[in-house]
């Protein structure tokens, strides 16, 4: 039985999955868990718990401020600076080093195409819900320490994707079913978030099964 710590994760997908394979886990995130386990939760800042001997540690870093998809965000309209976004993104990196700098043995980053690939370093290995059994896209990169390259375990159809004519630009924008389906329904920003950050079954069953082999 290993200890783990799932960081930026109140929906505790991971930390299920770890805690049926028999495994000590907790979820760590500054909002309270979504997942129905709050004994299982740390409901505080990642940093307060870091050094509690962890064998491993799974954390999905916010990418609000990393993401690419949210890179036109950082100039305003008349082409300046945004530097409020600007700055947002500097410590959203020094977050993410931080992660990767901790003392724990085994750790995985999380994060989908993010300015981490060119202002720390490129991910490891690059994935797709649909190589773990959800017929979905959603292109997830982690960085990995002392942790192996996950396998797939179930190959199916990439799923369904929306196309539609963007009015400003006039070009045919393409995105993921699920993806568009989801932001329709989300009711906050908050939400909107929260749905965006989804971390799929496969994926995650592969990430707690794979990556304790060895534990």
């Amino acid at each position: 039985m290993a200890k783990i710590l799932v960081a930026c994760e109140e929906s505790q997908s991971v930390t299920k999955i770890l805690r049926e394979l028999g495994h000590e886990a907790y979820s760590c995130d500054i909002l309270p868990c979504s997942g129905g386990h709050p004994e299982w939760h740390f409901q505080e800042d990642v940093f307060k718990i870091i050094n509690k001997c962890w064998d491993l540690m799974i954390a999905h870093p916010p990418c609000t401020y990393l993401a690419v998809s949210g890179a036109r965000h950082l100039y305003n309209k008349d082409k300046t600076k945004n530097l409020e976004r600007w700055a947002n993104q500097k410590l959203a990196l020094e977050f993410v080093q931080a992660l990767m700098d901790a003392p724990i043995p085994r750790i995985a980053i999380e994060n989908p195409i993010s300015v981490i690939s060119s202002q720390i370093r490129k991910p490891d290995q690059i994935v797709q819900p649909y190589m773990f059994g959800d017929s979905a896209s959603k292109t997830t990169c982690l960085w990995l320490k002392n942790l192996p390259k996950l396998e797939p375990t179930n190959i199916v159809g990439k799923g369904e994707f929306m196309e539609w004519i963007d009015k400003k630009t006039g070009k045919t924008k393409r995105q993921a079913t699920w993806y568009y389906e989801a932001l329709l329904k989300a009711k906050s920003n908050e939400e909107r978030r929260t749905l965006r950050s989804k971390t799929f079954e496969g994926i995650a069953r592969a990430m707690a099964t794979q990556w304790t082999k060895d534990l």
